[in-house]
């Protein structure tokens, strides 16, 4: 069992001491935190895994992304992400196959996430709309069950016009529209006090997410990483 709080606590103060001094002083502090992190992981991965076998070969250690943020083209300089991410995926972290994400942050920022939000691959996107073209009613009973509805919006990098290259009559052209095509929800910090139920929640928002993540995986099956 990982312990949430030690893991909120130590986000809290990397944020109010955002620099490389503080962050090289409590190497050791850090070190536990990832532990930790990877703990809880393994444990929500076991609970996934209850509807979604493919992530059980999963190792936590490989599906974790660094805190080290690159400055080098915003305004924000801040040399650290106060957060602790995870993407959990047949592929591990990889954006494709798209699965489920995790942010642990403080400050009611915990975020629990599905689908594609990467918009940079249009090979993807392309993969998307055509299967879309085929496929669209599939995304449309998905997208308006009450399960998903009464939980998620569909969100994502979206354009204002059907695609050129598109019918902008097609009866779902709507879904043409987005570049990119995910679901968060944001969950307050008390509902990580009690370790066992918080677990179980988010495997619970994560089973609610795979119809859309299914949908996506199967446009994208021939998909392939750039190099």
């Amino acid at each position: 069992m990982a312990d949430l709080k030690k893991i909120l606590d130590y986000l809290s103060k990397l944020e109010l001491n955002n620099n490389r001094e503080w962050y090289h002083n409590h190497k050791q502090e850090r070190l536990e935190i990832l532990q930790e992190f990877e703990n809880f992981l393994q444990d929500l991965i076991f609970e996934i895994g209850n509807f979604d076998e493919s992530i059980l070969h999963i190792n936590p250690k490989d599906i974790t992304f660094k805190m080290v943020r690159d400055t080098r083209f915003g305004a924000d300089k801040s040399p650290y992400n106060p957060v602790m991410r995870a993407h959990i995926s047949a592929k591990g972290k990889l954006p494709i196959p798209v699965g489920y994400f995790i942010s642990l942050q403080p400050h009611d920022g915990t975020m629990l996430g599905g689908g594609l939000f990467a918009s940079t691959f249009k090979d993807a996107t392309s993969m998307i709309r055509d299967y879309i073209l085929i496929h669209g009613e599939e995304l449309d009973k998905i997208v308006n069950h009450s399960d998903f509805q009464s939980r998620f919006s569909l969100l994502g990098a979206k354009l204002k016009k059907v695609p050129r290259g598109y019918d902008s009559e097609h009866p779902y052209g709507d879904y043409l529209k987005y570049k990119s095509m995910f679901v968060e929800e944001f969950i307050a910090d008390r509902e990580l006090h009690d370790y066992q139920s918080f677990v179980k929640l988010a495997a619970k928002e994560f089973q609610y997410m795979k119809p859309l993540n299914d949908f996506l995986n199967k446009a994208l099956i021939d998909f392939q990483m750039p190099e």
